[in-house]
């Protein structure tokens, strides 16, 4: 009987290997790379490589993200871009101009820097020495909104508006326009870059003076606080070295 029970028990049970000792539970070999070894094991190989080798999905952005990062980052190059001379909260600023000649205003974000803003106003400098002479001195430079710009709503910078309606303390006074920055200009700003602050007469050229360009130039120079509104308001206000006082000259820009 115990012989049959013995025989009975191997039909019905699947005996394991034991458990325990290490010969038993070492790895089984990797499969080989010869010709020899079995089709099986190599197909099985290439399966599990490609598994362990396939990158983990990454998660997709959704649709309106996207657009609005690729928005953002386009808007930040073309800011970059067409910024190449950015003024900072304190500028240089120089007002300069032939005797007989108009008023030429320059802003730099430093005496070596190109101006980042320069306009020729209508204003005979001989007429705004006269107002400063007198007392505090406002100079309001306005400009109107592009219509085409405003509906798309892009517009360009305030300091690029090519033309402007001039104000000097309430009392129109002409137009100001947008110069370039060329070879007079930049003499003129040269010779005076050793200034920090300060006014005096430049000697012309020689000739008489019956041109402008052979004439006497005034000039003024001095550190200015600017102050940004907004994309469409910025004011610049003159530092008084002793700070007593209101800034004697201030100048505003508007965009309306």
């Amino acid at each position: 009987m115990a012989k049959a029970s013995q025989d009975s028990s191997k039909r019905h049970f699947h005996w394991t290997k034991k458990v325990g000792t290490e010969e038993d539970d070492e790895a089984p070999p990797a499969p080989s790379f010869n010709s020899e070894d079995n089709p099986k094991n190599k197909e099985n190989l290439k399966t599990t490589h490609v598994a362990t080798t396939m990158p983990t999905p990454r998660k997709k952005l959704p649709a309106v993200a996207v657009a609005r990062l690729r928005s953002v980052l386009t808007a930040f190059g073309k800011n970059r871009s067409s910024l190449p001379f950015a003024l900072g909260p304190r500028v240089v600023g120089t007002l300069f101009g032939n005797r007989r000649g108009h008023v030429h205003f320059a802003f730099q974000k430093d005496p070596n820097s190109p101006p980042a803003f320069l306009v020729e106003l209508a204003t005979p400098i001989s007429g705004l020495v006269r107002e400063m002479a007198s007392g505090l001195v406002r100079i309001a430079l306005e400009c109107d909104k592009g219509k085409e710009e405003e509906k798309k709503g892009v517009s360009v910078r305030l300091l690029e508006e090519p033309v402007w309606r001039t104000y000097c303390n309430g009392k129109k006074c002409g137009f100001a326009t947008r110069r370039e920055f060329g070879d007079k200009e930049r003499k003129i700003l040269k010779a005076v870059e050793p200034i920090s602050m300060g006014a005096g007469v430049l000697p012309g050229s020689g000739g008489g003076g019956a041109d402008e360009a052979d004439g006497e130039l005034m000039y003024m120079r001095a550190k200015f606080e600017r102050i940004v509104g907004s994309r469409d308001s910025e004011a610049f206000y003159m530092m008084n070295p002793d700070s007593n006082g209101a800034p004697e000259l201030s100048i505003y820009l508007l965009r309306v």
